[in-house]
C-alpha cells in the first residue's frame, strides 16, 4: 500500500459491516489520499438513493416501521419480501386484516406473494397460507415505466388527484403532465402488457385509499432507467399527496443489515461538504478534492490496468458484478488485494491468480468484541452488544483497521490506537455526520434512534425550496430485438441471502437446483420444450448452456434465471445516472441444448 499511488487504490465494503468498522474504513480511504470508496448499495439501491435525491432531498424511506400499521394501502413492486423480508410480510398481513390492500406489481407470480404460511400462526400454517395478495399485476420485465405512467394518466383523467398539495407541495407538475399527455393507452398497454381497464381498475384502488405506502426492491433499480422506475413512483405518491404525512410514504426495501448505515457514515466516493467540513475541522486534516470512482468505474479502471490496490472488507466482490468472465479478468489485474472476511466465498479463489492476495478473518457480529450499531431501511439505528469469543486469534475489523492505518498513514495527526475502541468511533461520528448526533452515547444510554431529518410527517421536503419535485422522464422505445427476442431478469432465491447460497433447492418456485430458467410455458410450446429439458442461453456477454427448463407464471416473452450464476450473461452497461448494472434487463436468445 505505501508503494501504491492513492488514486490507483479503490476501498469496498459490503453492508454486513458496523457504522464503527465503515466510518473508520471510509476515513482510512480518504487519509490515504483517495475517493475512489464504495460500497455494494451501487450494485442495488443507489438508483434509490439518486432518484429520492432528485425528487424530495433525502436518499432514504419516508416512513417509520409504525406507518405500516396506520396505511390501508400498500404497493409492493419489484419485490419478493416472502423470501427476503419476513418482517414486512407480516405488516402486509396485517393491512389485509383490517380491510386494506396489498397491491403487489411483479413480473413473475410469486407463490409466497399470493399467500404465505406465517410461522406464529397455527390457523395460517394448517391453513396453507394467509392470503397476501388482493391485486396482482404482471407487467413485462424492464417495463415498469410504462405501468406508472399508466397509473397516473388514469388519476388524471379521472380527476382522482389531490390538487390542494400538488399545488402547495410540489413543483414541476406542468411539465410531468406533459409526458403522460404524450403516450396514449395503446402505447401504455403494448409496452407494460396490462390493459387500460386493468390499469384503471387499480389506480381506481389507489384514489379510494386514504393512506398508501409504496414499496420496492431491486426489481426497480435493476435496470437501465432505475433512477427514472424510483421517480416514477415518487410521482404516484406526490399526485395524491401519500407522503409528508402519517401512515403514507415511500419505503425502498433494503438488503444487506446495514447497506443504509454504511452510506450514511460514509462508505461512498462523494460526501457532502458539510460532512467534509466537519471531518477536516474535528480531525484537523485535509481530505482529498479529487473525484472517487463509483464501483463499476473502479472495475473498469481495474480492467484498464489502472488500480493497483485493492482493500476489499466484507461481500463477493466478484459474484456481485456482472459479466463474470470480465469481472473475474478485471480483479485479476489488480497487483494487491486486501481481503477482510467473515467466510470465505467465490470472491477469494476467482480473480486472485496474479499479483499478491491477503485474506484476514473477522469477527462476525455475534462475536463483536464491543457494541456496535447498524441502521435499518426505517432509518433507525440499533445496538448489537456483540457476543462471544470463539478464536481469540479473530480480530474486529475496527481493530484491524486501525493497526493498518498506523503502518500506511503515519504522518497522519490522528492517534488512530484510540479507534481500536468503538466508543471513540461513534463519538467521531455523531461529530461529524449530521443526523446522528445521538449516536455518542447509545451504548451507555441503550436509547436507539430515528436519524435526524429522515422521516417524512409533514409535508416539508429537503429540497432547496422545501417542495416535492416532479420528474420529466419521457417513455423511451422497447426492448424488441430479434436477435436476442427475450428478456431476463435474473433473481435471489429461498435459501439465498445475497451472493451466498444455502440450497441449492428454492421451495417457493419448485426448482430443485440453480442452474435453472423459468419460462413461460408459451413460450416453451413454441420452442417445443418441456419441463425438466435443457437450453442454452445467450446474449451479447456470455452463454450458459445445458440449464434446465422449469415452467413459471411469467408474461410470453420474459424469463428468469438465479443470480449470481446468471451473470455470465448480464452486461457492464448501467444507468447512466446511478450507475448500477441492469441485472434485471438483459436481452438474451434461448435454443434447445444439443444432444451429443
Amino acid at each position: 500500500m505505501n508503494e501504491t499511488k492513492p488514486d490507483r487504490s479503490f476501498f469496498y465494503s459490503s453492508g454486513r459491516s458496523s457504522n464503527e468498522a465503515g466510518f473508520l474504513f471510509q476515513l482510512i480511504a480518504r487519509l490515504y489520499g483517495t475517493n475512489n470508496v464504495n460500497n455494494c448499495s451501487y450494485y442495488c439501491h443507489q438508483a434509490t438513493g439518486v432518484a429520492l435525491g432528485s425528487t424530495i432531498g433525502t436518499g432514504t424511506s419516508t416512513v417509520e416501521l409504525e406507518d405500516l400499521s396506520l396505511c390501508d394501502t400498500i404497493f409492493v413492486i419489484g419485490a419478493n419480501p416472502s423470501s427476503n423480508h419476513p418482517r414486512f410480510i407480516h405488516k402486509l398481513k396485517a393491512c389485509r386484516d383490517r380491510g386494506g390492500q396489498v397491491i403487489i406489481i411483479n413480473p413473475a407470480k410469486e407463490p409466497g406473494l399470493v399467500k404465505f404460511a406465517l410461522p406464529k400462526s397455527p390457523k395460517s400454517l394448517l391453513s396453507g397460507g394467509s392470503e397476501i395478495a388482493s391485486e396482482y399485476l404482471q407487467p413485462k420485465i424492464g417495463e415498469d415505466l410504462a405501468l406508472f405512467k399508466g397509473i397516473a394518466k388514469a388519476l388524471i383523467e379521472g380527476s382522482q388527484l389531490d390538487d390542494a398539495f400538488i399545488e402547495a407541495h410540489t413543483t414541476g407538475f406542468d411539465a410531468y403532465l406533459e409526458t403522460i399527455t404524450a403516450i396514449s393507452w395503446d402505447q401504455i398497454a403494448d409496452r407494460c402488457g396490462i390493459s387500460r381497464q386493468e390499469i384503471e381498475r387499480i389506480a381506481a384502488l389507489y384514489a379510494s385509499s386514504d393512506n398508501a405506502v409504496f414499496a420496492w426492491g431491486m426489481g426497480m433499480t435493476h435496470h437501465l432507467n432505475g433512477v427514472e422506475n424510483i421517480e416514477e413512483i415518487a410521482a404516484l405518491a406526490f399526485l395524491r399527496g401519500m407522503i409528508g404525512r402519517p401512515g403514507a410514504g415511500l419505503l425502498p426495501l433494503r438488503g444487506h443489515s446495514n447497506v443504509q448505515g454504511v452510506g450514511t457514515i460514509g462508505v461512498k466516493p462523494v460526501l457532502a461538504s458539510d460532512v467534509i467540513a466537519r471531518m477536516e475541522e474535528v480531525f484537523g486534516i485535509s481530505l482529498p478534492e479529487t473525484r472517487g470512482m463509483d464501483t463499476m468505474a473502479c472495475m473498469k479502471a481495474a480492467d484498464a490496468g489502472e488500480i493497483d490496490a485493492a482493500v476489499i472488507m466484507g461481500g463477493n466482490l466478484y459474484a456481485a458484478n456482472p459479466n463474470s468472465s470480465w469481472a473475474k479478468a478485471a480483479l485479476d489485474k489488480i497487483g494487491f488485494k486486501l481481503f477482510l472476511t467473515t467466510t470465505l466465498n467465490q470472491g477469494h479463489v476467482n480473480g486472485v491468480e496474479s499479483g499478491d492476495v491477503v485474506i484476514l478473518p473477522v469477527t462476525a457480529r455475534d462475536e463483536e468484541w464491543e457494541p456496535t450499531t447498524q441502521e435499518s431501511m426505517f432509518n433507525f439505528v440499533r445496538l448489537s452488544d456483540g457476543g462471544i469469543c470463539r478464536l481469540e486469534t479473530v480480530r474486529p475489523e475496527s481493530v484491524i483497521l486501525a493497526d493498518l492505518a498506523a503502518r500506511i498513514l503515519s504522518d497522519c495527526p490522528i492517534d488512530f490506537s484510540t479507534f481500536a475502541r468503538h466508543d471513540s468511533l461513534r463519538e467521531a461520528i455523531s461529530r461529524t455526520v449530521p443526523g446522528m448526533e445521538d449516536l455518542a452515547d447509545i451504548s451507555k444510554a441503550k436509547h436507539e434512534f430515528h436519524i435526524r431529518n429522515r422521516l417524512l410527517h409533514t409535508p416539508t421536503f429537503q429540497t432547496p425550496d422545501g417542495k416535492a419535485v416532479f420528474p420529466e422522464n419521457m417513455l423511451t422505445s422497447g426492448q424488441a430485438d430479434k436477435n436476442y427476442p427475450f428478456v431476463m431478469a435474473t433473481i435471489r432465491s429461498e435459501g439465498q441471502f445475497n451472493s451466498i447460497i444455502y440450497e441449492e433447492r428454492d421451495s417457493y418456485r419448485g426448482t430443485e437446483h440453480r442452474w435453472t430458467v423459468l419460462m413461460n410455458r408459451k413460450d416453451m410450446d413454441v420452442l417445443g420444450l418441456n419441463p425438466g429439458d435443457k437450453v442454452d442461453l445467450s446474449s451479447e456477454n456470455g452463454d450458459m448452456t445445458g440449464v434446465e427448463v422449469h415452467a413459471f407464471d411469467v408474461p410470453q416473452g420474459c424469463v428468469m434465471t438465479y443470480y449470481p450464476e446468471a451473470n455470465a450473461l448480464t452486461g457492464n452497461k448501467v444507468d447512466p445516472r446511478s450507475h448500477t448494472p441492469a441485472f434485471k434487463s438483459v436481452k438474451v436468445q434461448i435454443s434447445a441444448t444439443e444432444k451429443y
